[in-house]
């Protein structure tokens, strides 16, 4: 574990690190939750023995014990001061996250230089308010995007996210954490394996 210190306060980055790594994957938890969330957990635990090491970044809001997540700018700055602490050697950085998390690495990855955006959970607008959409912040990344959403995600079901660059992978009967429910067939490690394959597939077609 690893601090960095940014404009927003003190962050916290998690390694799991490849032995022979070919690409870094940096990725933010969301506005209700931490890099304990399921899907971030996944990917931490499948990635590296694939030749990607896993940044877990915890920005200062959850480091200081705050309950609520601050305003995106504040997200933005926190997420910008940790990126020269992920920088390795020769390696590519993959900007990531889910949900709000998602939306800090597409607002900053052109600025910060990153290689790739994962957008885990994309929270295309609020539940129940599809005229508030988040799409340009999706659309104006600039890099070689993959959005991995669940198929029941009420933050904005696959079929909802508009045609562009980016890539969409579905997670069936997945909610915006990615549960399914019983009745779907689908268990929990059968989400998470669609989850991980579709981004394994993913980073190696990058590099």
């Amino acid at each position: 574990m690893r601090k960095a210190e940014t404009g927003a306060g003190e962050a916290r980055i998690t390694w799991l690190p490849a032995p022979e790594a070919r690409l870094v994957l940096a990725l933010g938890h969301g506005a209700g939750g931490g890099i304990e969330a399921r899907d971030l957990t996944a990917l931490a635990a499948a990635l590296p023995a694939q030749g990607v090491t896993v940044a877990l970044v915890e920005q200062p809001w959850r480091v200081a014990g705050k309950k609520v997540a601050p305003a995106p700018k504040t997200l933005d700055t926190g997420w910008r001061g940790v990126w020269p602490a992920l920088a390795r050697p020769g390696l590519p950085v993959v900007a990531g996250g889910r949900s709000a998390g998602a939306r800090v690495a597409c607002r900053t990855a052109t600025e910060l230089g990153a290689h790739a955006v994962l957008a885990l959970s994309f929270p295309l607008h609020p539940p129940g308010r599809p005229e508030k959409s988040r799409a340009d912040e999706l659309l104006g990344a600039g890099v070689p995007t993959l959005v991995v959403q669940g198929g029941n995600d009420p933050f904005g079901r696959p079929g909802e996210f508009p045609p562009g660059p980016h890539e969409l992978a579905e997670v069936p009967h997945g909610d915006h954490g990615f549960a399914v429910p019983k009745r779907s067939g689908m268990t929990e490690d059968g989400a998470m394996g669609v989850l991980t394959s579709a981004v394994t597939g993913w980073l190696a077609s990058l590099v």
